[in-house]
């Protein structure tokens, strides 16, 4: 199977090439420029470089939410698009579930953290039970206080595996916080890869989970910021 696909949905841009179960090219990109300058480049780059027959590929896939607004809608108009112009079914990939794999095999829980502002997340809680190939969810995606989070992980007691943007935001909240032992990311581990959706994207494919790319769509968890204002001031109107 071939697959080519992107994450956009955080600081980092990513694109990533799957073929036959291996990853065959990644970049990622974390810098001072925005996706609308980064992701068409990269994603160039990477079918010139590997000779794709964009013809030839069996599908695309995103990043599909929660994360950066701005970013999801570029990665997901970017690949319904592509989808779009070569006739391809899409795979969309939760952005917490694909950071999940930063931590493959991780025995406790696998937490990304997304920084949403205002000292809150977007989060989920996921384990890999029985060696399984994709995560198992133990909490449900949830945009929240991060002192929410931490009163369910201390009461749910088990290691906890720390990843995503929210990490470094948040860490000396969690270092006096929580009560479990817990692991950090490294520099390796610690954000958004396009590498981690392809491989999700895989498995979902051979569960026919597949997409037209007129259905796919961005997944927020909360309305962006200008809405939840206009609300705000009718409501105090």
């Amino acid at each position: 199977m071939k697959i080519l696909a992107l994450d956009s949905s955080g600081l980092v841009a990513s694109v990533a090439y799957l073929e036959d179960g291996k990853i065959k090219g990644l970049i990622n990109i974390n810098y001072q420029k925005t996706h609308s300058q980064t992701l068409l480049p990269m994603l160039d780059e990477m079918v010139k470089t590997l000779e794709i027959d964009l013809n030839g590929i069996d599908y695309l896939a995103c990043a599909n939410g929660p994360g950066s607004f701005t970013g999801l809608r570029i990665g997901v108009a970017t690949i319904k698009g592509l989808g779009l112009s070569i006739g391809k079914e899409i795979v969309d990939v939760s952005t917490l579930e694909a950071l999940a794999l930063n931590w493959p095999g991780a025995e406790g829980i696998v937490i990304p953290i997304m920084d949403a502002r205002r000292s809150q997340v977007y989060a989920a809680g996921y384990s890999f039970e029985g060696n399984s190939a994709k995560p198992v969810t133990v909490i449900e995606p949830v945009n929240c206080e991060l002192s929410e989070l931490i009163e369910k992980l201390n009461a749910m007691g088990k290691k906890v595996f720390f990843t995503g943007d929210g990490v470094p935001v948040y860490k000396d909240m969690i270092a006096q916080s929580l009560k479990v032992d817990y692991a950090l990311p490294n520099a390796a581990n610690a954000y958004q890869n396009a590498a981690n959706v392809a491989v999700l994207a895989e498995i979902f494919a051979n569960e026919g989970l597949a997409k037209k790319a007129a259905d796919i769509s961005p997944v927020y968890l909360r309305k962006p910021q200008a809405e939840r204002e206009r609300e705000a001031m009718q409501e105090t109107n």
